[in-house]
């Protein structure tokens, strides 16, 4: 069974339902390995330098910024830690808007939320009541080190969080050259529409995407399992770690939150308490920077060891 990217929550005024995030995609690209045709052993790639041509290790390897032709500006590991969000298992609607008004360049990549255990009322309420008003939550999700915009929508049993593209990351068509104007401008007569009207329309059909295969890899993994019978291997599979059950959680007066989220912004917990804010509080940073001092100092006392030896 596959295993879930994170568990946490997704909250929306002061509903906290727990959750877990996975994947909603399956790989099924072949990948190839570059060997030398001459006796048949892998290619290995190395880090040189460009200058001397010597083999630079990972330890030496920093990374930098070009902002000119030639000129660099050297990011330091702090730098880029200090930039990347923190990490938290959460999904927080900001805003639900109408189903249509997100353009379809927006939609990059698609995860299934999952209900923790005795979460299914809270999940089941959201799906339908989106269903009811045609609307999607947009919302942001930290996965791995980057912050995501992403949008939480119904389909058909699930909750689908569908990441999205920031508009700085798509492209403006007007940037090309394309044809505008009536189709008159095109000498496109009346007729030419109608018969490509009556052509779309005998061609239209039910959406089916079990319909639809990817050909080329299914010719392509014929090949190869023929090329591997000649060859007498054999193929050997590896069982997937079971899926964890989330924890149980306490029973929700979701009518008492419903109302409370329609008079305060402010997220409270599934299971009542005080307020807290949505992003995390200072104490934990100071945990995290004690984690590192902590450990650089089990460091130094190592290699204080190695050289007393």
């Amino acid at each position: 069974m596959a295993r879930p990217i994170w568990s946490g929550s997704l909250s929306f005024g002061l509903l906290n339902i727990p959750v877990s995030l996975m994947s909603g995609e399956r790989r099924t690209d072949i990948s190839f390995r570059m060997l030398d045709s001459r006796d048949k052993k892998p290619i290995r790639f190395e880090r040189v330098n460009a200058d001397t041509g010597e083999e630079v290790p990972w330890k030496d390897i920093v990374k930098a910024f070009e902002y000119d032709k030639g000129s660099y500006v050297v990011i330091e590991k702090e730098d880029i830690a200090s930039a990347a969000p923190e990490s938290h298992e959460s999904v927080d609607v900001e805003a639900f808007v109408d189903a249509g008004t997100i353009g379809t360049r927006f939609y990059e990549k698609p995860y299934i939320l999952v209900p923790g255990k005795k979460a299914e009322k809270g999940y089941v309420l959201l799906r339908e009541t989106l269903k009811k008003t045609g609307k999607i939550g947009i919302a942001r999700v930290v996965i791995r080190t980057r912050e995501y915009l992403c949008a939480v929508m119904p389909e058909d049993d699930a909750l689908v969080l569908m990441l999205l593209r920031y508009p700085q990351e798509l492209v403006d068509p007007a940037d090309y050259k394309l044809p505008t104007g009536k189709t008159s401008s095109y000498r496109i007569a009346d007729k030419e529409l109608q018969m490509a009207t009556q052509l779309i329309e005998s061609m239209s059909a039910d959406w089916a995407p079990d319909a639809y295969h990817d050909e080329f890899r299914e010719r392509l993994s014929d090949i190869i399992k023929k090329r591997i019978k000649a060859k007498g291997a054999k193929t050997k599979v590896v069982d997937e770690i079971p899926h964890r059950e989330d924890a149980s959680t306490n029973v929700v007066d979701f009518v008492a939150l419903l109302q409370k989220s329609l008079k305060d912004n402010t997220r409270t917990p599934a299971g009542g308490g005080e307020k807290v804010p949505a992003k995390k509080t200072a104490p934990r940073k100071t945990a995290k920077k004690a984690t590192k001092k902590t450990a650089k100092s089990s460091k130094a006392t190592k290699k204080t060891t190695r050289k007393a030896s």
